[in-house]
């Protein structure tokens, strides 16, 4: 239907609803089409000769106020009824046809008709391709039918159109498309209502580009649509202001009035009603001058409170993240280290503002400068750990200043400063007359200098320098456990261990190894001897031995003149063998030569062969794996063989120069336990939890990786299956493949035979410690499987685990790591009578020995219950409840003979719930050990097996609700247990309701964010009852509050499961090395280089990661030589010497000289 025209004499026409209305014009053949046209410039529409109908040219203006004063007295319209009639369907138009002409033509006339229809034709042919390419460009299609745009500057007819075709992609019907949405420019604020802000909001999201697109029309482009540039830039100017809408209440049955819709014409603000929820929000530097008020007020009130010094600087990153001109940007800077130059001013003790003070240097202040800050800041606070590593790590990933030689007078400051606050503590603590075992500060001070020692052993080790990180090792347990019973100092302590050191006992770790303090008895016992024998023997001799001349004390006596002559032989002596000596270098030049090597050439003669650069690392990487055990000076030999030469043997030997710098004194057992703990897991040991995953050692650790562990890859290994096994095609690319196993198998074999070696001496100073017990027992295994050397099925430890025992009768707990080794290898029958035998000698042991029984129950009923599990015996799940229903109800125990009886297990439950409650006010002051554990987790077992796996469960639940929630992060013993929990809860996953699982891991993963045990659980749990997105968000999200390597490695190993995008594991990547401690972690430069060059085949990519890597990690020789080994093909042997070169210059420890490779060349050919 057509509006009646009105005149543009008697009143101006507003502004039309469609502006692209004067762009179209009816075909004279089709009405209902229309074609767009690029001229309209008529105001009104004539009439075609054929419209002779009235029904076309009708006026229906007269029907307006007839029908406004008709519908005045009717209710609203619902929205409902008013989409649906808008959706009807409308009935075609009868279609009209012209005329025939009665009379005829003539040819000419004919003729001139058929060329007008094809120029016609033609012209319509295109406009329709200028149509159908507009619509592949803008991705949708005008729709027809509309005859006016906003914007145009043509006058139409009418004022109005009725859109009885129900175009989809207007407003009203939910979808936009950006060139035929009317432009609505609101003249006020007052009275739109929140549902057209949110439609205008809705419209801004789902259109894109910056100007209206419509060439024909210069109105759109001069003024800009919302989206357009000149908007966007007032958006963002700083005193910009938004406005806010808000949503007014209303009842659920309440109509909508007229004025909550945005009205289609101009109404003056008196016309709108007052009904506004709208607020003004504050502009960009409104919000900057009331939060920096704010800011000063609260460092005012609260000057030690170190929280709101933090978030006023960090305000000042977001203010300066803003600033698009440097200057302005290094302002803010100046401004933010102020601020916390004041913080540091009025909280003097405060680590957290010191570090946060150091980094903001970093960013502003060069190499030099920072480090003589840094000196500044560790002289005043000589005894913070967290200082030194953040000093240390700041120093180490500095590539332009780096040297292995400077890092290690670092280190050396770093250890002697801890040092000495820990004999500073010591002192003080003697004054109080404490006890040193029991003091914590003492305790926690001595673990963080173990920590420290560690790391210097780590990063000498990478640095290629592995037989100085193994006698650094040596020597401080030497030094610290076994220690002569002397009241010595500390200067004659070192002087005693240096005759230790360059004597020809062996030390920790090799065959026959006794010990510092025992190899100095055995000495004097020797020397004792000797001065026996040699006072027996001048007895024996006895009478006058005759005079002898004393020596003259007349040093400056004249020589007579033979003395002259024999002086001149001697000089002709030195000049022959001088003469003999150039003569023999000459020979070797000549051989040299004739072998075709130059050595008068200089020492960068260019090699031009890449492939003598990749046998040159290749051999390099096997000397790094081979040579790692030290060489003793005067012998010559290892605890291994070694078929080198001598001098090469020489670069190996380890003086007591080399590490008296490192060496202290530890008093507590607990720092002594975490420096073998720590030794036994540097060489790749198998040790159970000794320390727990939120600690800074643990953290330390994991950034300190340049190759996955044996633990931590068990675990990933598990991820890989749980994630690929619901696919229907599995994928090969793993973490596994893409950096390999952790060492070869020759080198792990030697390391499980010197780790065997050195637990066992350490034995004798922890004595019935069944951690160390079983680590002993697991290396022996490797080391003797590696081997081969088994003569028989049984299990490989069993003559280590006899022996032992047969030391010590009265260890029970050494009874059942035994018996667990044994199950271990499949021999159950001779586990259980091991068990048996130790629970049934309980006879007469002390209480201290008692006390440990629950952890040998435990064992026990756990190995009982993983034969049921995975054998489904059913005789082993009673054999469990036999067990605990002995530690439960507290008889003593007795072999297993049938099931137990109600009364026994009811008197168990009793018990047990006895016991727990007596737990209750240690575990409150947070005395937890690892019996105390195990009595929870028998309880835990016990309740699963007789009422259910529900009562297990709520049985662990209690036992955490009784321990302090700051105290849980800390305790590695909690961590186990929670562990156990998980582990309960996946053994009765199907029955068990899942969204509480998936609750209770989340609730692990905000405990423990660092532990593999738990990543494992979610990524297992989350493959099987949630979509993938939502374990990315979870990641993600983690990765960015509490990024670690731990969480980084999940990550990529779910991720490569799950066939993820490159795009997706790029980004995961490159945010974890955006991180400032997660840039210097050398595993994940290696992981993100073997992606690039083995998963995205994209070898220009993996150079530039290896350029960023060797940058970041300048001290990892392992890191270095992947270059040579993996990126051959794109390195040119240029490239390849200029690396080798500035390995040197970083004095890398490199063991082979490339003239070695071309002298094998040479000898070949």
């Amino acid at each position: 239907m057509e509006s009646t025209e009105k005149s543009p004499e008697h009143k101006p026409s507003p502004p039309p609803l469609f502006p692209l209305a004067s762009l179209i014009t009816p075909q004279p053949n089709n009405p209902t089409n229309t074609i767009p046209s690029s001229s309209s410039s008529t105001t009104t529409t004539t009439t075609t000769e054929w419209l002779t109908n009235s029904s076309f040219t009708v006026d229906l203006s007269v029907l307006r106020s007839s029908v406004a004063s008709h519908y005045a007295h009717l209710p609203p319209k619902p929205i409902e009824q008013q989409q649906q009639s808008q959706h009807a369907p409308i009935d075609p138009p009868n279609r009209s046809y012209d005329l025939l002409n009665s009379s005829s033509s003539s040819d000419g006339e004919e003729q001139e008709t058929k060329k007008a229809r094809k120029k016609k034709k033609s012209d319509r042919k295109s406009r329709d391709s200028v149509v159908e390419a507009a619509r592949v460009f803008f991705g949708n299609e005008r729709k027809s039918g509309v005859r006016a745009w906003e914007g145009s500057d043509s006058n139409n007819s009418k004022d109005y159109y009725f859109d009885s075709h129900g175009d989809r992609d207007n407003l009203a019907f939910g979808s936009l498309y950006r060139m035929d949405v009317a432009k609505y420019k609101l003249h006020s604020v007052e009275g739109v209502s929140s549902e057209g802000r949110f439609r205008g909001r809705r419209l801004n999201s789902m259109s894109g580009g910056e100007g209206d697109g419509d060439g024909l029309d210069g109105k759109v482009l001069n003024n800009g649509r919302y989206w357009s540039g000149k908007f966007a830039a007032l958006e963002r100017r700083k005193d910009f202001k938004h406005v806010r809408i808000n949503a007014p209440p209303s009842s659920p049955g309440e109509v909508c009035e007229f004025y909550e819709f945005i009205p289609l014409i101009e109404v003056s603000d008196e016309q709108l009603p007052k009904k506004s929820n709208g607020e003004v929000e504050e502009s960009w530097e409104d919000e900057m001058l009331r939060k920096t008020r704010d800011f000063n007020r609260r460092t005012r009130e609260f000057p030690h409170d170190e929280k709101v010094w933090i978030e006023f600087a960090e305000f000042q990153d977001k203010v300066a993240s803003n600033q698009p001109q440097k200057a302005a940007r290094m302002q803010m800077l100046e401004k933010k280290i102020s601020i916390l130059e004041k913080a540091v001013e009025v909280n003097p003790d405060n680590e957290e503002l010191l570090l946060a003070l150091m980094k903001a240097y970093q960013r502003r202040d060069s190499g030099e400068v920072l480090i003589a800050k840094w000196e500044k800041v560790l002289v005043g606070r000589s005894g913070s750990y967290r200082l030194w590593c953040e000093f240390l790590r700041v120093v180490q990933g500095d590539f332009s200043r780096f040297k292995v030689s400077n890092m290690r007078k670092m280190y050396a400051h770093a250890v002697q400063a801890l040092s000495a606050a820990c004999v500073k503590l010591y002192r003080q603590v003697h004054q109080t007359g404490k006890s040193l075992s029991s003091d914590r500060a003492v305790i926690q001070q001595e673990l963080t200098l173990v920590d420290i020692f560690v790391s210097l052993c780590r990063f000498e080790w990478q640095s290629g320098y592995q037989e100085l990180a193994t006698a650094l090792f040596q020597a401080e347990i030497e030094y610290s456990l076994f220690c002569p019973s002397l009241l010595l100092s500390e200067q004659s302590k070192q002087r005693l261990f240096e005759h230790f050191w360059n004597g020809d006992g062996a030390k920790l770790g090799e065959d026959g190894a006794l010990g510092w303090s025992t190899w100095l008895e055995k000495e004097e016992e020797s020397k004792q001897k000797v001065v026996a024998n040699d006072s027996l023997l001048e007895n024996d001799e006895g009478g006058w031995s005759g005079w002898s001349d004393p020596p003259s004390k007349d040093v400056n006596v004249r020589k007579s003149p033979d003395s002259f002559v024999t002086d001149m032989d001697v000089d002709e002596d030195k000049e022959d063998l001088e003469a003999e000596t150039i003569d023999h270098e000459e020979d070797v030049d000549s051989l040299l030569k004739k072998l075709g090597i130059d050595a008068d050439a200089e020492a960068d003669h260019e090699i031009n062969d890449v492939s003598t650069w990749t046998r040159w690392s290749e051999e390099e990487m096997s000397r790094d794996s081979d040579q790692w055990m030290p060489v003793r000076a005067k012998s010559g030999t290892t605890g291994e063989s070694s078929d080198r030469e001598g001098d090469e043997q020489l670069s190996r030997v380890v003086l007591f120069e080399d590490i008296n710098e490192y060496l202290f004194s530890l008093c507590t057992e607990e720092a002594r336990f975490s420096l073998v703990s720590q030794f036994v897991d540097f060489f790749e040991g198998k040790i159970s939890h000794w320390i727990c995953s939120n600690s800074r050692g643990w953290i330390e650790k994991t950034l300190g990786f340049d190759e996955l562990p044996s633990s931590i890859l068990d675990n990933l290994k598990e991820v890989h299956e749980s994630v690929t096994k619901l696919l229907t095609v599995s994928t090969t690319f793993s973490l596994e493949c893409l950096l390999g196993g952790s060492s070869d198998n020759s080198r792990r074999t030697d390391m499980m035979r010197f780790i065997r070696n050195a637990i066992l001496l350490c034995l004798t100073v922890f004595t019935r410690n069944h951690i160390l017990e079983e680590a002993a027992l697991v290396a022996d295994e490797l080391f003797l499987t590696n081997m081969k050397s088994l003569t028989s099925s049984g299990t490989p430890s069993r003559a280590l685990a006899k022996g032992l025992l047969k030391n010590d009768r009265q260890d029970l707990l050494l009874c059942g790591v035994y018996a667990q080794r044994e199950a271990a290898f499949g021999n159950i029958d001779l586990a259980r009578k091991v068990f048996d035998m130790a629970l049934s000698s309980t006879d007469g042991l002390t209480l201290d020995l008692l006390s440990k029984m629950p952890l040998l129950y435990f064992w026990y009923a756990e190995m009982e219950l993983t034969n049921f599990v995975e054998r489904g015996i059913e005789s082993s799940s009673i054999r469990a409840m036999h067990i605990l229903s002995c530690i439960g109800s507290g008889v003593k125990y007795s072999s297993f003979v049938g099931q137990s009886s109600s009364l026994q297990l009811l008197k168990a439950r009793q018990g047990f719930k006895e016991q727990i409650k007596t737990l209750r006010l240690a575990w409150a002051r947070g005395d937890i050990t690892d019996e105390s554990v195990a009595l929870i987790c028998s309880a835990a077992l016990f309740e699963s097996l007789v009422t259910g796996w529900t009562a297990g469960i709520s049985v662990l639940e209690e036992a955490f609700s009784m321990v302090l929630p700051e105290r849980k992060n800390q305790s590695s013993q909690l961590e186990f247990l929670f562990n156990y929990y998980i582990k309960m809860l996946h053994r009765h996953c199907d029955q068990s309701n899942i969204p509480q699982v998936w609750q209770s891991i989340l609730h692990g993963l905000q405990v423990y964010p660092y532990s593999p045990n738990v990543f494992a659980a979610f990524v297992g749990t989350g493959c099987r009852f949630t979509v993938p997105n939502k374990l990315r968000l979870i990641f993600d999200e983690y990765c960015r509050k509490k990024p670690s390597v731990i969480s980084v490695l999940f990550a990529l190993s779910f991720e490569l499961g799950k066939f993820g995008s490159h795009h997706r594991i790029h980004a995961l990547i490159e945010r974890a090395l955006a991180n400032e401690q997660l840039q210097n972690s050398v595993l994940l430069w290696r992981c993100y280089m073997a992606y690039e060059i083995i998963v995205a085949c994209n070898l220009p990519a993996a150079k530039r990661v290896f350029f960023r890597a060797i940058h970041a990690c300048p001290w990892s020789k392992k890191l270095w030589l992947d270059g040579f080994l993996k990126l051959n093909s794109v390195l040119t042997a240029k490239e390849l010497a200029d690396l080798q070169d500035v390995m040197h210059d970083k004095e890398l420890h490199l063991r082979t000289d490339i003239y070695e490779i071309l002298l094998q060349d040479e000898m070949k050919m």
